[in-house]
């Protein structure tokens, strides 16, 4: 049996919202920060932004995580597909279902348009959540 037989794969996620500028980058970036490289982690809108909200960039890096060099995606099948967990935010039907994927749907304010003191509790909640879906991975958050 090889080293690759032996190794199970990571669990892997997807957070989707309408314009992938600002809630999902922001759980993208807690997971990727949390995880430590043990879960894969992917982010998509149905309609991505031209760019990453500036203000939830901001907030993030309150939080010593920087997600200014992420770009919005469009969502596509092959990323659901590869995705274990696809997490919505606030997209509803604009987003996709595909049976047989495990879906989890974040009712979140919408930080676009927002100032910094609106935009950090709606960070402060994602945190929560990407806390409780690692819990419920089995990965021990980093930090």
């Amino acid at each position: 049996m090889t080293t690759d037989e032996l190794t199970e794969p990571k669990p892997s996620a997807l957070f989707v919202c309408v314009h992938n500028a600002g809630r999902s980058q922001m759980a993208a970036g807690f997971l990727r920060a949390l995880s430590d490289g043990a879960v894969e982690v992917r982010s998509a809108g149905s309609m991505p932004a031209e760019m990453i909200n500036p203000t939830a960039v901001d907030a993030m890096l309150e939080r010593g995580i920087d997600i200014r060099a992420e770009r919005p995606k469009v969502l596509t099948d092959e990323a659901v597909q590869a995705s274990d967990v696809v997490i919505t935010m606030g997209c509803g039907d604009a987003c996709p279902f595909y049976p047989g994927k495990r879906y989890e749907d974040w009712e979140l304010a919408d930080p676009a348009g927002q100032g910094i003191d609106a935009v950090r509790p709606i960070r402060d909640e994602i945190e929560k959540r990407v806390r409780h879906l690692l819990a419920e991975l089995g990965v021990e958050p980093a930090a």
